[in-house]
């Protein structure tokens, strides 16, 4: 076999390259073909991806190469000027980005059979070894952890969900994103609903459960904001409807003597979405005709910047003086 550059192969951390890498060291396809044979120097990884040692993958070798395995061949003239990823377009997805992000209900990497990779649905690769490919029409902007191109972990959740027939750790996984602040109910169930998960019973009853919760979480920072700012005593929980007339809906706070109204909002992505939107829509146009001021309020905003959301409530009940008086209303307890 013909010498190539050992000392600059030896150096490289992780000691994995690709093909292409590999020819740019001086080293031609059938060269690294012949130092991966059995009781080789070195080991195929993945087809195109070499293992410049012959011992077992370490976890962080297999993140490696199935984004070696998975990434779009970088074109010499974008490599020379830096303007390519390393892995073209190829992110870490499911269980493995899960790991990554540090979920404890997640195995650690040493125990993940099949690194997840996202890749545009145009690409033609199969999966195999360690490598599973998943195809997407978008992919989303990738996060960045550890130097590894991550997806998003709304994203990350419906990838490893997908393959999951366990309804517990499918809840414990849901529920630790959403507790530890790793992603918003919101998104995350808009997530699953665009893979067409929540078909799926296990998954929706997961989701069900989420949901209750986080609507419990978010009324009692609600609570507390009308309290810690200093806010009028409102009535809680309400139904409002016309005297002798139709329901006007419920409301999750109501101040009488200002007409303002606060509905969190915390409704989850539905397949008949513009019906259930337009619905929504048509509830806060009657009660805004009548002379309700409606305040939404989400639970994510009232997480991250309960001043500012306290500043919309309060400059709305202030502004109460200076609108026409509203028409009444019967409040009913919910």
């Amino acid at each position: 076999m013909n010498a190539f550059p050992q000392p600059q192969l030896a150096d490289l951390k992780p000691r994995l390259l690709s093909t292409p890498q590999l020819r740019d060291h001086g080293v031609s396809p059938a060269q690294a073909a012949a130092r991966s044979r059995p009781g080789g120097p070195w080991q195929a990884l993945l087809p195109g991806v070499y293992l410049l040692h012959s011992g077992t993958p370490t976890s962080e070798e297999r993140l490696h190469g199935a984004l070696l395995y998975a990434g779009r061949p970088v074109i010499p003239a974008q490599a020379e000027h830096g303007t390519a990823p390393p892995y073209g377009n190829a992110l870490i997805t499911g269980m493995a980005a899960l790991a990554l992000y540090q979920f404890t209900s997640a195995p650690p990497l040493t125990g993940v059979e099949h690194i997840d990779v996202l890749v545009p649905r145009t690409r033609r690769l199969r999966s195999t070894g360690c490598a599973r490919i998943v195809r997407t029409h978008s992919l989303p902007l990738a996060e960045e952890v550890t130097g590894l191109p991550i997806a998003p972990v709304a994203r990350a959740l419906a990838d490893a969900v997908r393959s999951l027939a366990d309804p517990g750790l499918v809840r414990v996984l849901l529920t630790e994103a959403v507790q530890d602040r790793h992603c918003d109910p919101a998104s995350l169930v808009a997530e699953l609903s665009r893979g067409r998960l929540l078909a799926l019973p296990h998954v929706a009853d997961a989701v069900d459960s989420l949901l209750a919760e986080g609507r419990s979480i978010a009324e009692q920072r609600l609570y507390d904001l009308v309290r810690a700012y200093q806010l009028p005593d409102p009535l809680w929980n309400v139904d409002l409807r016309l005297p002798g007339g139709p329901q006007l809906g419920g409301v999750d706070v109501y101040w009488p003597d200002q007409a303002v109204a606060v509905e969190l909002n915390t409704r989850a992505p539905s397949q008949d979405e513009d019906a259930t939107w337009s619905e929504h829509a048509r509830k806060r146009e009657h009660l805004e005709r009548l002379g309700i001021t409606v305040v939404h309020l989400t639970p994510r905003n009232l997480r991250d910047s309960p001043e500012q959301q306290a500043m919309v409530v309060q400059t709305a009940l202030t502004a109460a003086g200076d609108r026409p008086p509203a028409a009444y209303v019967v409040v009913l307890p919910r």
